[in-house]
């Protein structure tokens, strides 16, 4: 779990149920971070209700601070618990881009050496 995690409510309440959903979605995504990032991460989620005439009227956005970097995500769509989702399997490709970014090498330099090392 995140140490810092806040969820705030734009025109709407946030109820209990939305609460664990969103802990259990958003808040489980720090085991794809790295110890180090996993110490230092927070996340803020917004979740709004818009009056509008269009069917996606739930958004959620969240704004994932890493230490090198902010992961900003904002999806819309018909109800929240489909907008959490969504931003959840976008948050997911994003961490795995930024690791990739910031990866120190050093595992990538072991597998290297241990497939170098069976082709011998």
């Amino acid at each position: 779990m995140l140490q810092k995690f806040e969820i705030q409510g734009v025109h709407m309440t946030v109820d209990d149920s939305l609460k664990r959903y969103t802990n259990r979605k958003i808040g489980g995504l720090d085991k794809y971070l790295s110890k180090h990032d996993r110490e230092s991460a927070h996340a803020t989620v917004i979740l709004k209700e818009r009056a509008s005439k269009k069917d996606d009227h739930c958004v959620c956005e969240v704004v994932l601070h890493l230490p090198r970097q902010q992961v900003v995500i904002k999806e819309a769509a018909l109800n929240m618990y489909a907008a959490i989702d969504i931003v959840e399997a976008k948050l997911k490709q994003q961490i795995k881009r930024y690791k990739d970014q910031h990866e120190s090498g050093k595992s990538r330099r072991h597998l290297v050496a241990r497939w170098s090392r069976r082709q011998a």
